[in-house]
């Protein structure tokens, strides 16, 4: 039998001195207006994470068009800020909407839509903008943001290069000065990544949705890398946007769309032998990317407090070893899993 996870247990940040809990919170849901997310709710999250220990919290200026940062920034008002770790992302601006004075929050968005810039001046200013919305004089991690072609299409090059000639030095002069503690990149595709750690001195990455049950593509190459160089790997999303966290029934997601049927079919596979050992998948899916030692945090958006006690027990659950032997005698995870 396996013991499970404590979710508020640390591991280290690279050689930055820092460490996060095993479970991170994703605050992309505090940028979210939709019905059932409301201020009070999301205030009840929080208090439930940081009461269970939690202490490493991420967000970006994209979430809600930096609805997500200042929702935050509102709730780290009644800690320490110094308890936690906080990390956002530089690589988009949020620009004032045009056309006169917009209905904001009360219309379902908040007024501001953003471009991408990931030049040196357009890194300090983002940060800036995101210490003004979180309320803190410090942030202790900081990411480039969405450096990939599912976001930059036919121009990642040069968004690429972009990023390596502006925000990275920007980033690393803020780190040598002691500013900010460690930096890192965060996008859903790990081969980009490796192309970041062969270029630049990075302390940590955030990869979404690409170790997890159901995308073990990561574990060749790129998990190996991060070991070996000492980099901490953040793994997002990994619920892959919700078919892992709620198994397969009408509308599961992966990765933001409905699951197509084959998609389906491996996750009824996995739910078969989930029942058998009596295990729910929501805490395998959370528990297997902290099975790999490159893996600092297993990162994931929780809204209220009900789905933060759900998180934190399905972190704590007990998972038999012989529930692991049969998934990977299955085929349903790849054989060189740790």
């Amino acid at each position: 039998m396996s013991g499970g996870f404590d979710p508020a247990a640390t591991r280290r940040v690279g050689r930055s001195g820092l460490a996060v809990s095993q479970l991170g919170v994703g605050c992309a849901p505090f940028g979210a207006l939709a019905a059932g997310t409301t201020d009070a709710s999301l205030a009840g999250g929080f208090d439930a994470l940081v009461a269970a220990g939690l202490r490493y919290f991420d967000v970006a200026p994209m979430y809600g068009s930096g609805l997500a940062e200042h929702r935050l920034g509102e709730n780290l008002r009644r800690v320490d800020r110094r308890s936690l770790v906080l990390s956002t992302k530089v690589g988009r601006i949020l620009d004032p909407l045009g056309g006169g004075v917009a209905a904001g929050a009360a219309g379902g968005t908040y007024p501001f839509e953003y471009h991408y810039d990931y030049s040196y001046g357009a890194t300090l200013r983002s940060l800036e903008s995101s210490l003004s919305r979180l309320g803190t004089n410090a942030i202790d991690i900081v990411y480039i943001h969405d450096v990939n072609r599912r976001w930059q299409g036919d121009l990642v090059d040069q968004r690429y290069a972009e990023a390596m000639e502006g925000a990275y030095v920007a980033l690393d002069e803020l780190r040598r000065a002691g500013t900010i503690k460690a930096i890192g990149v965060g996008v859903n595709d790990w081969t980009i990544l490796e192309r970041f750690a062969g270029d630049g001195d990075f302390d940590c990455f955030m990869l979404a949705g690409r170790y997890t049950l159901l995308d073990h593509t990561a574990l060749a190459s790129f998990l190996p890398l991060c070991e070996r160089r000492g980099i901490a790997v953040m793994m997002a999303a990994p619920f892959n946007s919700g078919i892992l966290a709620t198994g397969v029934r009408p509308g599961a997601t992966y990765f933001y769309q409905e699951a197509e049927p084959e998609v389906a079919a491996r996750v009824a596979r996995m739910e078969a032998v989930c029942a058998r050992h009596g295990v729910a998948i929501a805490a395998a899916a959370l528990q297997f990317p902290l099975r790999h030692a490159a893996v600092a945090s297993v990162v994931t958006g929780m809204r209220n407090a009900d789905e933060a006690a759900a998180n934190v027990a399905h972190m704590r659950a007990s998972i038999p070893v012989a529930f692991w032997d049969d998934m990977k005698a299955e085929g349903l995870l790849d054989a060189g899993a740790p």
